[in-house]
């Protein structure tokens, strides 16, 4: 299938920005009484929101989860992001040859908020790929799983959504993309687990950007 757009999600996929974001969630849980290793925490939390995962952070700390607390994670979260992201091995080519096929018909439909979504694409320069054309779940009615960002994208890039080739990386990702009638690639680095991908509707998933071609 040759498709008119493509939409991205963006941590994971265009940036390798999860456990950086993880960790920072890490140590403000553990200072707060939930004490978890790197891979649990990224176990409960890729792919969600924070806020939307209230209920299991306050069941750990015993604590309500607060604006304040919210404030300082996005703080501690930027400074690492700032210092520390770097794009997805191979992510450059591939957003390069997806721009070009698609006659710039592409977009970034992230879950994440627009300040980390903006100043993470900035940071590995892939901004100008995707000027105007950035959404995030904060800003819509309901974030992933729902489809909302994806059906924002694909009308303002002016494509019926089953034209669109979704690229994401997490089962919360794939059922938004998959809501929203678009196909939907998985991309899983080498030994990532690929059962919970495909369980959600991944119509193919690839372990390498130099695959995601059309």
């Amino acid at each position: 299938m040759t498709f008119e757009a493509v939409l991205f999600d963006c941590d994971g996929v265009l940036v390798d920005s999860e456990a950086i974001t993880c960790g920072a969630l890490r140590d403000m849980l553990d200072e707060n009484g939930w004490r978890l290793s790197l891979a649990e925490c990224m176990a409960h939390f890729v792919g969600h929101t924070v806020r939307s995962r209230a209920a299991l952070i306050e069941a750990h700390t015993g604590k309500p989860l607060t604006d304040a607390f919210m404030d300082e994670f996005y703080r501690r979260r930027n400074l690492r992001l700032e210092s520390d992201i770097t794009a997805i091995d191979g992510i450059h080519d591939a957003v390069r040859h997806l721009h070009q096929r698609c006659e710039g018909r592409i977009a970034v439909a992230s879950g994440a908020d627009r300040y980390k979504v903006e100043m993470m694409l900035a940071r590995v320069g892939l901004s100008s790929f995707f000027e105007g054309r950035i959404f995030s779940g904060h800003e819509m009615p309901r974030s992933k799983p729902h489809p909302d960002v994806y059906l924002a994208a694909a009308a303002h890039l002016q494509v019926d959504p089953t034209r669109c080739l979704v690229v994401e990386d997490t089962p919360v990702g794939i059922t938004a993309g998959v809501a929203a009638g678009a196909t939907v690639w998985a991309y899983a680095p080498p030994l990532a687990p690929t059962d919970v991908l495909t369980q959600a509707g991944a119509t193919h998933v690839f372990a390498h950007m130099n695959d995601l071609r059309f």
